[in-house]
């Protein structure tokens, strides 16, 4: 058997390497390093997939999401709601900018934000959300929306780990995720599932005005040359990186199927096991379904009943088998965003997970027998230390 990896990014590379190689070395052989034409090229191609107006790249996922709210112009003191249960990334940039982060409870079977707990969050100082679409599956957007309208209030979705996910609206027409809200991130971190060899990331807006504020801000602040007009940073997505991503782009969706595929078989594994809960797709699902392509799987996470999830970690690792725990520590428990307005009532759901998940490996090279040893392992641990 292969060796298992949480994430095969070497084996993927070896299936596009004869494309990626010459894609790479056209931007060494031009040295059009930063805003070459490779970057131009992937912007459009990625416009035309998600089928939004303006896609500027960037440096990386965190400043994606930093810039977008530079964007709106929020200031200092406004009130940015989003998930607890979520990577730092997210309430980091609200703080760096010296706005109030305001972390509330997940939903309990999608782990995405709660969209009551967002009702009850809101005071006349909240200015944003930040849904994100955790773990590859699209969040409650057609509620978020709804929330965020009659509240006067912007939407920045969190991407980074949902890009390529459909999202289905009450009305049944389907619109991908990061386009949903105001104004969207992502990142291309090697181990996304459109993945670059480095650091990168995406804003994605359809206002052309606020697309036009960012596009300064990532050019220090810069439209004319010299000319610095609003207050920006220095994060460009350079050509390499671009020139991978534009390879890879029409895999995505091939990519994603594939992860879905995977999880089906985790799934059907595992099925009423009474001790595992396995990933679904919306609330209303009840597992993976035949369409399914409102998750992406950049994370395949179980929740465990009456389970040492810490010694199953050990034993899987002693196995060979690679896992994480996405995530270890709440963020309103961390020590940099701890806060005397947060009650632990308030994340009961998030205050379980933290404790009772774990997520197995999964990218687009698993094959059955790896899946079959990585399950036959996890149950025989857990069926044995019933």
């Amino acid at each position: 058997m292969k060796k298992i990896q949480m994430v095969d990014l070497q084996s993927q590379y070896a299936h596009i390497k004869e494309t990626v190689d010459p894609s790479i070395q056209e931007v060494i052989d031009t040295a059009s390093f930063i805003n070459g034409p490779k970057v131009h090229q992937f912007q459009k191609h990625l416009e035309d997939y998600l089928k939004v107006k303006h896609v500027i790249p960037c440096a990386n996922g965190t400043d994606a999401l930093q810039i977008a709210m530079m964007g709106l112009g929020l200031e200092q003191g406004d009130e940015v709601i989003t998930a607890d249960f979520t990577f730092a990334a997210t309430v980091e940039v609200i703080a760096l900018l010296k706005l109030t982060p305001v972390l509330v409870d997940v939903d309990p079977v999608t782990f995405n934000i709660d969209v009551d707990a967002i009702k009850n969050a809101i005071t006349p100082k909240t200015k944003a959300i930040v849904p994100v679409h955790l773990f590859g599956l699209a969040a409650n957007m057609d509620e978020i929306m709804a929330i965020a309208k009659e509240h006067n209030l912007y939407v920045i979705e969190d991407n980074a780990q949902g890009i390529g996910a459909n999202y289905t609206h009450k009305d049944g027409s389907k619109t991908k995720t990061g386009v949903i809200g105001h104004v969207a991130s992502t990142s291309f971190f090697p181990s996304k599932n459109l993945g670059c060899y480095g650091d990168g990331g995406a804003i994605f807006t359809n206002d052309d005005e606020l697309a036009h504020t960012i596009r300064g801000i990532v050019n220090h602040g810069m439209y004319q040359r010299y000319h610095h007009d609003v207050v920006g940073v220095n994060s460009r997505l350079d050509s390499i990186q671009a020139a991978v991503l534009d390879v890879k782009l029409p895999y995505l969706d091939r990519y994603n199927d594939t992860r879905r595929n995977a999880a089906r078989k985790y799934t059907k594994a595992f099925k009423d096991h009474p001790q595992i809960t396995t990933p679904s797709g919306r609330t209303a699902c009840n597992g993976i379904c035949d369409t399914c392509d409102c998750h992406v799987f950049h994370q395949y996470t179980l929740k465990l009943e009456g389970v040492d999830r810490d010694a199953l970690v050990s034993h899987l690792n002693e196995k060979g088998i690679p896992c994480g725990v996405y995530y270890p520590i709440p963020l309103h428990k961390q020590k940099a965003y701890a806060d005397e307005r947060y009650n632990e009532s308030d994340f009961e759901v998030t205050n379980h997970l933290v404790d009772n998940v774990i997520s197995l490996p999964m990218h687009t090279e698993l094959d059955d027998e790896q899946i079959d040893y990585i399950t036959t392992t996890v149950l025989s641990f857990i069926n044995s230390n019933a």
